[in-house]
């Protein structure tokens, strides 16, 4: 007992470390960026920076609780863009009401998610490949439910000022922080309590820490997962929603590596691959640390197949961080 103690002890400690080295490298990153550019630190690009977080954040949090359970998605980036499809649809054709479009928009990615969790869980088809068949299908059906053309919001410009628009900057006239960054916010403490104070949380964690004993110990393995499945295609319809808001339209043929930002900003937070560790803080960091290295090394004129290059790199450390973490865990 006294063992098992000083082993969760140590886990938590290497957790807090991992949370600790995400943000001083999200810290370093700051400076680096700020002392080689003097454009860097302005308010307009910490604003983009923050702009570029909320959406992948959002995608971030859906697949945090995934890989926690041990499984991964690589659906989310598409399921985000028929998510948006369905919103425009919703707004612009079937002329609903803002409200029931964002909610359309929210249940199809809840709907992908199921459809994900049903494959995984009842069929038995691996993780990996199940999403990558869902991320063709919700390819696919964006680009043909839009008749492969943008929708565009200009007939409801209410949509994109209640995501675009500045509660912050009408309390502080100055600091015009879109709305947008604050529902990121919102979500993530939202998702921070799902996955600490709930059952959910406990049985996704139990779920990749060991899923043959959580199901011996007379927990319903395949609904707990099908659950968390559909909470991360919610947070994909989320980001469906404030993407469309953001671009002032449903791009059908947008979303396709989305999800790689999504998983890399989970991993470089501490969330591991093999299941069983993770936090939303920590996401959120990640997050942060992909939107800031992207945003600082574009301004630094790095070409866009380089950036790919370091961002790879980065995951890998990230990844190769966390299997010496487990070793001395």
């Amino acid at each position: 007992m006294e063992t098992q103690v000083v082993k969760r002890r140590s886990l938590v400690n290497s957790d807090a470390m991992q949370r600790i080295l995400a943000f001083g490298a999200l810290i370093g990153l700051f400076i680096v960026f700020s002392l080689a550019s003097p454009n860097f630190l302005q308010f307009d690009n910490i604003t983009g920076i923050l702009l570029a977080t909320a959406v992948n954040g959002v995608l971030a949090l859906g697949v945090t609780f995934i890989i926690i359970t041990g499984g991964i998605d690589l659906s989310v980036g598409t399921v985000m863009t028929l998510s948006a499809v369905m919103t425009g649809i919703c707004v612009t054709v079937w002329r609903l009401p803002v409200p029931l479009g964002v909610l359309a928009g929210m249940v199809t990615g809840v709907l992908a998610g199921i459809v994900n969790g049903i494959l995984i869980a009842r069929m038995k088809i691996p993780p990996f490949i199940a999403t990558l068949g869902v991320l063709y299908v919700a390819k696919g059906l964006a680009l043909v439910l839009s008749g492969l053309k943008p929708i565009y919001f200009n007939d409801t410009p209410l949509f994109n000022q209640v995501v675009m628009g500045s509660l912050v900057g009408a309390l502080i006239p100055g600091f015009d922080i879109p709305n947008m960054v604050l529902i990121f916010f919102v979500a993530a403490i939202v998702a921070s309590l799902i996955l600490t104070k709930t059952v959910l949380g406990r049985y996704a964690f139990a779920l990749g820490s060991n899923e043959e004993a959580t199901r011996l110990s007379g927990v319903n393995v395949n609904a707990w997962k099908i659950g968390i499945y559909a909470l991360g295609g919610l947070f994909s319809g989320l980001a469906g929603v404030l993407i469309a808001a953001r671009l002032n339209s449903a791009q059908p043929a947008l979303g396709q590596g989305y999800e790689l930002d999504a998983i890399a900003a989970a991993v470089i937070g501490g969330t591991s691959l093999s299941g069983g560790e993770g936090t939303i803080l920590g996401t959120v960091i990640g997050a942060f640390i992909i939107s800031t290295l992207t945003n600082g090394l574009r301004i630094m004129s790095v070409p866009q197949e380089w950036q790919t290059v370091i961002t790879g790199a980065i995951v890998i450390l990230a990844v190769y961080l966390d299997i010496l973490r487990r070793r001395q865990s």
